[in-house]
């Protein structure tokens, strides 16, 4: 185990150890509000502390069996000190890859809910029934796992499907599981349109944000933003909104436009449109501070669609593939009805193994 690596966990272990002893006082049980800091933060360590304490044990072991090697000469004894020093290294190496998970760093907005925009691109119509495809994947794996899906706002497409839909799906771990599904989806398909049979290629855009609780949103300045109402759409019938409840909020120093239609309040539309223009704000905020390294990324890689294209779904061949890490599978009904945790799994991998390889780098 590198120095750096056996210096930061002797850290983690003395802080995890003093938060213990913090608990333990009756002037930190008598404030609430410390007390759960403290509390949550000792939780948070202790899986890597009990995990260091047992590869120290591991290394205890693995040093008693050497010296017993070096100085006993009765076979029998050295066979079971060989048997324990074997036990032990295997011990230490599958403890220290654990350890190098629990050191990498957690994404503060993993449990965290998220709006998800799915925009129709290139291919016309095709591309807005795609969108409507895309969309009922995404509601079907917030079922699956017991989240709500709320629509924000909707524009349908002239024969079925959406031009643009913006929706909150609400649920412990959605921005987690659904923080790779951002980038030009491709669908790959003959449409029902087509009357020889030709296959056609369209495109959708997906963008995944997490929602900011309030005490982290950006200040957003009153003044620099239009708000405009109307009336939302609806089926027609008793639900048609009479009233000018929907909200559009357009952001004049940046020209973000949102909107919410799926309250009856307009009020609740409004808190609504300001929570996912906060979260595109903050976006943009990321986006600025990383300008360099997007740069550079786009120096290595090219521009452009191609580029940008991150999955393909082909209906004749019932693939799916993620070219980001090359997966390929046939499994296309399930994928589109929802059952994405394979992709998901897959892709989450991947990013594990590059903060790994990052961290052992380090």
């Amino acid at each position: 185990m590198k120095a750096s690596m056996r210096e930061k966990l002797e850290g983690l272990a003395a802080r995890q150890a003093a938060l213990a002893e913090a608990l333990a006082r009756p002037e930190t049980a008598a404030d609430p509000h410390r007390y759960r800091e403290l509390a949550t933060e000792h939780a948070q360590l202790e899986p890597v502390a009990a995990a260091w304490r047992r590869y120290r044990e591991a290394e205890a072991r693995a040093a008693e069996a050497r010296a017993l090697l070096a100085t006993e000469r009765d076979p029998e004894l050295r066979a079971l000190a060989q048997e324990e020093l074997e036990a032990a290294e295997a011990e230490q190496t599958r403890l220290e890859a654990e350890l190098a998970r629990l050191l990498l760093p957690r994404d503060p907005n993993d449990e965290r809910n998220i709006f998800l925009e799915i925009r129709a691109g290139t291919g016309g119509h095709e591309a807005a029934l795609f969108a409507g495809d895309l969309f009922r994947m995404y509601a079907r794996y917030a079922e699956r796992r017991g989240w709500k899906v709320e629509v924000l706002s909707a524009h349908p497409g002239e024969h079925g499907g959406y031009k643009e839909i913006i929706a909150r799906i609400v649920g412990r771990g959605a921005w987690s599981r659904l923080k790779f599904e951002s980038g030009v989806h491709r669908v790959q398909r003959v449409p029902v349109t087509e009357s020889q049979g030709r296959i056609h290629t369209s495109a959708c855009t997906v963008a995944v944000l997490p929602e900011l609780p309030e005490v982290e949103r950006v200040e957003i300045d009153p003044t620099a933003l239009r708000i405009d109402t109307f009336r939302a759409s609806g089926a027609g019938g008793q639900h048609v909104n009479k009233t000018e409840s929907a909200v559009r909020i357009t952001h004049l120093p940046t020209g973000i436009v949102v909107e919410c239609q799926d309250e009856r309040s307009q009020h609740q539309n409004k808190a609504r449109a300001l929570a996912l223009l906060a979260a595109k704000l903050l976006e943009r905020e990321r986006e600025r501070q990383q300008a360099a390294q997007a740069a550079e990324r786009r120096r290595l890689v090219g521009t452009g669609d191609r580029s940008e294209r991150i999955r393909t779904y082909n209906f004749p061949q019932g693939r799916v593939t993620d070219h980001r890490i090359n997966l390929t599978l046939y499994r296309l009904e399930e994928i589109l009805d929802g059952d994405l945790d394979a992709l998901i799994d897959a892709l989450a991998a991947e990013h594990q193994a590059e903060q790994l390889a990052a961290l052992t780098e380090a």
